[in-house]
């Protein structure tokens, strides 16, 4: 059984600029087929815009405002949106307030499937 608690996880940032807090990846798990991080982007920041080629993303937004674009779709994201990223969409994501979030991504991310513009 493995089980850990997301405050023993260091903080790293991503290739799109993200800080992100593993809570389960390759990386601290036995973990084959997904990987599950929690995000935090600064109110007036935002990831670089990028794809994915393999990874298919789950966002849950936890805490904050802001806004997301996908493929050139904007949507307003609020507590409580889960937002689903397709392997190859191009996606970025805005802060208006500091925005928390988890984010899925199967198979698990990787800086290596992080393409940007």
């Amino acid at each position: 059984m493995t089980v850990l608690n997301i405050a023993t996880q260091v903080p790293f940032t991503t290739k799109d600029g993200s800080t992100i807090r593993s809570i389960l990846d390759r990386t601290n798990a036995p973990v084959k087929n997904q990987s599950l991080a929690e995000a935090t982007i600064p109110a007036g920041c935002a990831i670089q815009r990028h794809h994915h080629r393999l990874s298919e993303e789950f966002y849950f937004i936890l805490e904050g405002r802001g806004s997301m674009e996908m493929d050139g779709e904007l949507r307003d994201v609020t507590p409580g949106d889960a937002i689903l990223i397709p392997p190859g969409a191009w996606h970025t994501i805005t802060a208006r307030e500091t925005l928390r979030f988890l984010c899925c991504c199967a198979p698990p991310y990787s800086h290596e499937d992080t393409y940007f513009e």
